[in-house]
C-alpha cells in the first residue's frame, strides 16, 4: 500500500477514498482479492462507538495507535473483523471494511463460506474475512504490504456515486448511532444490508464495466 494515500486526509476522507481500491490477501497458496465497496469510518477518542473512545487503550486494541496504513483486526461472534489505521501514531482512528466485490478466487471464497454464494459471499465485514480465509491477529499493527495483506490504491474502480448512511450495528451510542460514517458505492450488490432493489447486477455502480476487468 502506499503510503501518501494517507497524506492531507482525514479519516472520513480515507473512508471514501478506499472506495474501489483493491484487496488482496494471499494465504496457503491461495492468492483472493476483491474491491472494496462498503466502509465505516471510526473516529477515535470521541467517538462513542469506537474501541478507543475516551482513550481506552488495552492490549486487544493497541493496533489502533499504530501509524496510518497499519492493520486492526478484531474478533466479533467468532467472525474477524478488518480495519484500516488512517491517522498519526497514537490517533487511534480507522476505517472498517464492510464489503468487496469478489475479483479473484471466488470458488474457493464460497468453499471458505461453507457453500454460501452469490452476494452473501462477502456482504459484510465478517464475511469477506471468512471468504478471504482471513483469520488471524498476527498482522495487528503492521502496515498494509508488509505482510501477504494489502491494499493495491493504484488499481482501482471508480465509483459512479459514493453514498453515506449511519453505521451498522452500533445500537445505545447516542448521536453517534446516527452519524453518517458508512460509505459505500451506490447500488453495488455487495453493500450489506442493501434492498435488493437499489442492486444494479449491470454495473454494480461503476462508471464503466471495464473499470473493473482484473
Amino acid at each position: 500500500m502506499d503510503m501518501d494515500f494517507f497524506k492531507a486526509k482525514d479519516t472520513i476522507t480515507v473512508a471514501k477514498a478506499l472506495l474501489g481500491t483493491l484487496l488482496t490477501y494471499d494465504h496457503l497458496g491461495q492468492q483472493y482479492a476483491g474491491y472494496i465497496v462498503e466502509t465505516e469510518a471510526y473516529l477515535g477518542q470521541i467517538d462513542a462507538a469506537s474501541h478507543a473512545f475516551r482513550g481506552k487503550r488495552t492490549v486487544r486494541n493497541e493496533a489502533l495507535f499504530a501509524p496510518s496504513g497499519a492493520i486492526y483486526i478484531y474478533q466479533m461472534r467468532g467472525l474477524y473483523l478488518l480495519n484500516v489505521i488512517t491517522a498519526a501514531k497514537d490517533t487511534p482512528e480507522g476505517v472498517l471494511i464492510r464489503g468487496i466485490e469478489p475479483v479473484i478466487n471466488l470458488t474457493q471464497m464460497i468453499e471458505n463460506r461453507h457453500g454460501q454464494k452469490g452476494i452473501n459471499v462477502t456482504n459484510g465485514p465478517g464475511k469477506l474475512c471468512q471468504a478471504m480465509a482471513l483469520h488471524t491477529l498476527s498482522y495487528n499493527g503492521k502496515r498494509f504490504g508488509e505482510v501477504p495483506l494489502d491494499i493495491e490504491v493504484d488499481h482501482r474502480a471508480v465509483p459512479k456515486t459514493v453514498l453515506a448512511a449511519s453505521r451498522i450495528g452500533v445500537p445505545n451510542k447516542g448521536e453517534w448511532t446516527e452519524k453518517a460514517l458508512r460509505f459505500y458505492v451506490a447500488h453495488n450488490p455487495y453493500v450489506s444490508k442493501l434492498p435488493k432493489k437499489m442492486m444494479d447486477f449491470k454495473t454494480r455502480g461503476w462508471q464503466t464495466d471495464e473499470s473493473t476487468n482484473f
